[in-house]
């Protein structure tokens, strides 16, 4: 097991202006141009009741500030914490929420089209935002969705084939009796997962939206990315690793680097208020 740690001072990656002020939970991917682009929540307003599109950034390198380009997913509803998946034939698929999950398709990154997706046999309440999806050694895929069970923070985990159709596995976390937050949309935020040496490293922000944790994101560990265990906040059960200064943070690797980002609403003592910062990530052994 090796601890994750940010190793550098942060910088600015993207900070919107035509789309909005700030960015909250977003996704950042390389594309097939070479260019690195992020899908992140914005508005004007803040608040989650006011984010309904996404502003879109584009660099040729994390050393470099993205350029924004237009909104994306206004369409009127509430859109919230993109995933985007590439896949073969530089196809990309774009899930978010808020629950209904809701699906858009693109082959250039700049046309996103709605597509119907299917979650079976969803349990009431499981999957209600901020989408994550890893691909397997074997080309399927498991996404995480966080929601509530009993009425507590869960993540849901659901398996696919195709991007299109899910199936409902189980959760990969929920929470225990003794867990210290249980807001009614539940603590656990924005999942991402990497695997790294044979093990799945899970970060996840940890939160009921007031500044005294709105920036904390626990990281897990697992020889099963199916399983990371029931959080009772340390006492008994699973016991993060570490916890990051850092809120719905991507983790990138480039050029054997990693990166980790961080974001969220103005006054909320972001590193950079408004902007997606970027620092890179280093991991020392236990």
């Amino acid at each position: 097991m090796k601890i994750p740690y940010i190793s550098s001072e942060w910088k600015e990656l993207f900070k919107p202006h035509e789309s909005g002020n700030y960015i909250n939970d977003h996704t950042l991917f390389k594309a097939h141009d070479g260019n690195w682009h992020l899908f992140g929540i914005s508005s004007f307003l803040g608040g989650a009741p006011n984010e309904r599109w996404f502003a879109h950034g584009v660099t040729p390198s994390l050393d470099t500030p993205m350029t924004e380009m237009r909104r994306e997913i206004d369409r009127g509803t509430l859109a919230w914490a993109p995933c985007v998946i590439r896949t073969e034939g530089d196809y990309y698929y774009m899930f978010y929420g808020p629950s209904p999950t809701s699906l858009a398709v693109s082959f250039g990154l700049y046309e996103w089209y709605g597509h119907t997706i299917t979650l079976k046999n969803e349990p009431l309440f499981s999957a209600h935002r901020d989408h994550f999806v890893l691909t397997l050694d074997d080309g399927s895929y498991l996404m995480y969705i966080v929601g509530t069970k009993d009425k507590r923070s869960c993540i849901s985990l659901f398996h696919s084939q195709n991007l299109i159709e899910w199936e409902f596995e189980g959760y990969a976390m929920t929470s225990g009796e003794n867990s210290p937050l249980n807001p009614p949309w539940g603590a656990m935020e924005s999942p991402y997962i990497i695997r790294l040496d044979g093990l799945y490293y899970l970060f996840i922000t940890y939160t009921d939206c007031c500044g005294e944790n709105y920036n904390n994101t626990l990281v897990f560990v697992s020889s099963d990315p199916r399983n990371f265990g029931i959080y009772n906040g340390g006492d008994g059960g699973a016991i993060p690793i570490t916890t990051l200064h850092a809120h719905a943070p991507e983790i990138v690797l480039d050029d054997g680097q990693y990166y980790i980002t961080t974001c969220g609403w103005l006054n909320y003592d972001t590193p950079i208020p408004g902007a997606v910062a970027i620092a890179k990530l280093d991991f020392k052994e236990q």
